[in-house]
Parts: C-alpha cells; sequence; structure tokens
C-alpha cells in the first residue's frame, strides 16, 4: 500500500513539474514569409497597355521557374500580358520590386496595383482560377467584360 501511495505521489510532482515547464516555454517566434510588392509601374514591363499582368520572376538556373512560366502562358491573351522577369536579364526589377525568392508571380491590374501574387511554384488550376476571378471582378465592377483571356 505504502508503495502504491509513494507512485501516486511520484506521478502527480511529475504531472506538476511537466506541466509548469510547458507553461514557462514561450511559443515559437512567428515566421515572416518572403516580401512581395503591392504596386508595379505597368511601363516596366512590356504591354503596359494591357488590361493584366502577370509578371513571373524567374532565373535561368531554376527548374521551377521554367515550370511556373509555362503554367503562366495559356493566360496570354490581349487582355493579359505575360512577362518573364529572368533576374540575369532583370536583375533591376529584381532589386526595384525587391524580389528575394523565385519563383514568385504578381498579378497586377491596369493600374500596377498587385492583386494576386504567389512565392513559389502555385499549382496550374490556382493560378489560372485566381487571374479568371480578379477580371471577373474587374469587369463586374466596371459593367464590361473584357477581351481575350
Amino acid at each position: 500500500m505504502d508503495r502504491l501511495i509513494v507512485a501516486t505521489l511520484v506521478v502527480a510532482a511529475a504531472t506538476a513539474v511537466a506541466v509548469a515547464v510547458q507553461r514557462r516555454r514561450p511559443d515559437a517566434p512567428t515566421q515572416g514569409g518572403w516580401p512581395m510588392p503591392g504596386q508595379v509601374d505597368r511601363a516596366d514591363f512590356a504591354s503596359p497597355d494591357a488590361p493584366w499582368l502577370v509578371a513571373v520572376f524567374t532565373s535561368a538556373t531554376c527548374d521551377s521557374c521554367a515550370d511556373v512560366l509555362a503554367k503562366a502562358e495559356p493566360l496570354r491573351g490581349p487582355a493579359v500580358a505575360v512577362i518573364d522577369v529572368e533576374v540575369g536579364r532583370d536583375a533591376e526589377l529584381h532589386r526595384r520590386y525587391g524580389i528575394e525568392a523565385v519563383p514568385s508571380l504578381v498579378v497586377a491590374d491596369a493600374e500596377g496595383v498587385v492583386r494576386a501574387s504567389f512565392v513559389g511554384p502555385p499549382a496550374a488550376g490556382e493560378l489560372w482560377s485566381t487571374v479568371a476571378e480578379l477580371r471577373e471582378s474587374s469587369a463586374g465592377s466596371s459593367g464590361a467584360a473584357e477581351g481575350g483571356w
């Protein structure tokens, strides 16, 4: 009987210590994401008059960058400019917009407001539906649909 009481007291003490240690442990620090621009100057990119810009920030040495660009290409049309912003060729644009990771992709409207962004390879369906939803919401607010994709 004495052993049972001692064992119970030891378990209770261990539980109390574990709870106290758990309460003292601080939460893990929050992890920040890669910064993405909130606005772009459409004159910095080809086809500044297209209603929508899909700028894909890439590197020639990045395999997943080529995949993201391939997913973006079907969006190209009269209403959507798809631009490859390769760091070796367009390093100044990467610096100007603070692009620190590739692949990165921004979807900007006619005024250059970034309406969506992705760091890393998005699923094709997610990218396409995002652009479609943005275009539909824009067309609905202006009262007219845009031509092309």
